[in-house]
């Protein structure tokens, strides 16, 4: 079976690049692959559910250039979609005179982004949050919450109806491009097709070096861990509230998110995974650590940040100390606001010499293209992210 187009990644961003290619190319044939049952299993459907503003990120980059579209886009496809989000606003406190220069900065930077800020003081924030305390903070008013399957759920109606065909619990397992076509496998059925994409997340690094590419990164798993407060304090924050970020990290601390069904979640810690899908606590895959501590950039990320994961892991064994984290910007919280919630892992990609890759990374191959590393804001940005894969697929095939 032949088809004009192979998309491998059944997330948001695999989804978006899809309806994207389809957009662009009315009346091509499309498969999409997904290795689990359902859509979304992976950091679709394990991330807080925030639609993010682009404050954060480099001027220039590709990930604030595409947040700050994706923000707006994201936003009108709800709306055209009749699916729920709620402009919560984001606070970014300030807790430390360290932080207050860090916040300085990131002011900064919202302004190079075009962003829309306001700068509070300590009066200014205990009167938009009561519970909430700090010595200065940004509020950004447009980012918002949303249910991030139910834009998949949208995404995967729209293209059924443009004929595109979904396969579940399919994992390919040969890729070779062979003159003008990429030949395939997937569970023994082989097929071909004009041009693929691969969305693999996790597996990213394995799915390029499978499709025969020369991969000089690796994707670290790093694990998520949320707590949902009690339902007592469900009206604990209005907003979003954030800490300020360490620069040097690529994760934005322990938050306090409100859910758009209700409820706040706390959270993400980011502690070294030793599965890249083993979201239970204690989860270990051999085959992921040997493939870790094998390559040589993963000793190098660790020592560079060595303290940070330290710290990371010590609040993962003790639950007091991820209070302490929540607690230096929301006093009142206890311990026993804090219950259970499943956990996430992050992909995150990492070169040779132990940097950690900060933007999307695209891996180009003869009629093939692989996204490498798509960190958050990726659910944000999947639309005109997925846009912007479909014109390099579309420009590289012309």
């Amino acid at each position: 079976m032949h088809y004009d187009f192979c998309v491998i990644g059944g997330g948001i961003v695999g989804l978006a690049t899809a309806k994207a290619l389809l957009a662009k190319r009315p009346g091509a044939t499309l498969v999409l692959l997904e290795k689990e049952a359902s859509l979304g299993q992976h950091q679709t459907g394990r991330n807080s559910g925030v639609i993010h503003s682009g404050i954060y990120y480099a001027p220039g980059s590709l990930k604030a250039r595409l947040c700050k579209e994706g923000m707006a886009r994201t936003k009108q496809y709800c709306r055209e979609q009749g699916i729920a989000f709620e402009e919560r606003g984001k606070l970014i406190v300030a807790t430390n005179a360290l932080e207050e220069e860090r916040l300085a900065k990131l002011h900064q930077r919202a302004q190079e982004n075009g962003i829309a800020v306001e700068l509070l003081d300590r009066a200014g924030i205990e009167a938009m949050e009561p519970n909430i305390t700090g010595l200065s903070a940004l509020l950004v008013r447009s980012s918002a919450i949303v249910g991030y399957k139910q834009i998949l759920a949208a995404l995967a109606a729209e293209l059924a109806e443009a004929g595109a065909e979904i396969r579940l619990s399919t994992t390919a397992d040969y890729i070779q491009a062979r003159g003008r076509w990429v030949e395939l496998s997937a569970g023994g059925v082989p097929f071909t097709a004009g041009q693929l994409v691969a969305c693999a997340g996790l597996q990213s690094d394995r799915v390029a070096r499978l499709a025969g590419l020369e991969v000089d990164f690796a994707i670290v798993p790093f694990r998520g861990e949320y707590y949902r407060l009690a339902s007592q304090r469900d009206q604990v924050v209005k907003a979003m509230i954030y800490p300020v970020p360490d620069p040097d990290l690529p994760f934005l601390g322990i938050h306090l998110t409100p859910m758009i069904g209700g409820g706040v979640s706390v959270g993400p810690n980011a502690v070294l995974g030793l599965a890249r899908e083993g979201y239970n606590k204690g989860a270990v895959s051999l085959p992921d650590i040997a493939a870790a501590v094998g390559f040589p950039g993963f000793w190098r990320t660790m020592g560079r940040h060595f303290r940070a994961g330290a710290e990371e892991m010590a609040n993962s064994l003790f639950r007091r100390r991820y209070l302490e984290a929540c607690r230096k910007y929301c006093p009142s919280l206890t311990l026993q606001d804090l219950t259970p919630m499943p956990a996430g892992i992050r992909a995150q990609a990492v070169r040779r010499d132990g940097t950690m890759v900060q933007d999307f990374l695209l891996l180009r191959g003869e009629r093939m293209l692989h996204v490498c590393n798509a960190p958050s804001p990726a659910a944000t940005s999947a639309l005109p992210i997925g846009e912007h894969i479909a014109r390099e697929v579309l420009e590289a095939a012309n």
